[in-house]
């Protein structure tokens, strides 16, 4: 039950469970922010909340310039999308500072974004990208010496010596090297990392998950791996998919996944794929499904490591009683996501 106590208190704890939940409308300025807008927070008083940014604007007020609650959460933004494109097109590509600037980007305001949604500078970005791009290459035939000059590299040891600080490898011996390619893409409920391999979708998490450099780490483990930013033949059909999934188009998915994992977590994620659209299975009827009726925690922790969200469906799996469980996405998005799906049932 959602109250005005707490909605404030999540407002000033910038508590990003609450994201999608509500928005905070300040009546002595006539803005409405996000539950996780970092601007300095009114008196209770002089707040009042909305269950959506329609209904604010509705009542008068204005999109926050700080927080943005009119995009879509943790969305890349248009000229980094526009270059994000470019390079990955033609990963040997380098943009400069200079070039950045010609374009009306300051180059310390894309180099924090990286920063602060990848983890490492715009720079490093490029060469892991353009690396990955000579990677697959080699991986393909092609020579190394080739590769390194098509890459944009003007000498063949600056390209070994940046391949191997990347991949742990020489060029030249890396035909038994794997790469995780990684991507974001843009979903109504927020932007999400995806990772696939030449089999198929290996992670779909939202980017703000806690903890996903362990869900990274783990792959990188489990296929002996490096996970590096580059393009997959199953990024376009996934993205293609969850477009028309969050338009009601969609109820099943065909794009291909790659899950490793014990036998029991295989056949957990298996049962996970046969809850219908719209439907909703308590743990308990999954391990009564699964001929395991009293592996009840077994199920839910092995459903707590699903890395295919969306795709292998857990936001359908709720607690004997109806209510919500835990959902690594946040319960407001595994709460959005059954009501998209009951929505489109009914209609």
């Amino acid at each position: 039950m959602l109250t005005d106590d707490l909605m404030y208190r999540a407002l000033v704890d910038k508590d990003v469970s609450w994201e999608g939940t509500f928005f905070a409308a300040v009546k002595t300025t006539g803005i409405f922010c996000r539950p996780t807008c970092t601007a300095r927070k009114p008196k209770k008083e002089n707040v009042e909340f909305f269950p959506t940014a329609k209904e604010a604007i509705l009542h008068g007020y204005r999109a926050c310039k700080v927080c943005k609650p009119l995009e879509m959460l943790n969305a890349t933004p248009d000229r980094i999308q526009a270059i994000l494109r470019e390079i990955g097109n033609n990963p040997a590509t380098k943009l400069t500072d200079l070039d950045l600037a010609s374009r009306g980007i300051e180059p310390s305001q894309i180099r924090r974004w990286f920063l602060k949604n990848h983890g490492i500078t715009f720079h490093a970005y490029q060469r892991m990208l353009r690396i990955n791009s000579a990677f697959k290459k080699i991986q393909n035939g092609e020579t190394v010496t080739a590769t390194a000059y098509d890459s944009g590299y003007e000498s063949l040891s600056g390209f070994n010596d940046s391949f191997k600080s990347i991949l742990g490898v020489s060029p030249s011996n890396s035909k038994t090297k794997q790469v995780i390619d990684l991507t974001r893409l843009e979903t109504p409920l927020g932007t999400m990392f995806a990772c696939a391999v030449a089999q198929g979708i290996c992670l779909l998490e939202f980017s703000d998950r806690k903890m996903i450099e362990r869900q990274f780490e783990s792959l990188t483990k489990l296929l002996d791996a490096t996970v590096l930013q580059g393009t997959n033949k199953h990024f376009d059909l996934l993205q293609l998919q969850l477009n028309e999934y969050f338009a009601g188009q969609r109820k099943e998915f065909s794009v291909p996944l790659f899950t490793p994992g014990t036998e029991f977590q295989q056949a957990v994620w298996q049962e996970l794929q046969k809850i219908p659209y719209g439907a909703t299975c308590s743990y308990q009827q999954q391990a009564s499904a699964l001929k395991n009726p009293q592996a009840v925690r077994a199920v839910a922790n092995a459903n707590g490591r699903n890395r295919i969200c969306i795709v292998i469906p857990c936001h359908r799996v709720i607690g004997s009683d109806g209510t919500l469980t835990g959902y690594a996405g946040g319960l407001w998005r595994k709460q959005w996501l059954l009501d998209l799906e009951a929505k489109n049932c009914r209609s």
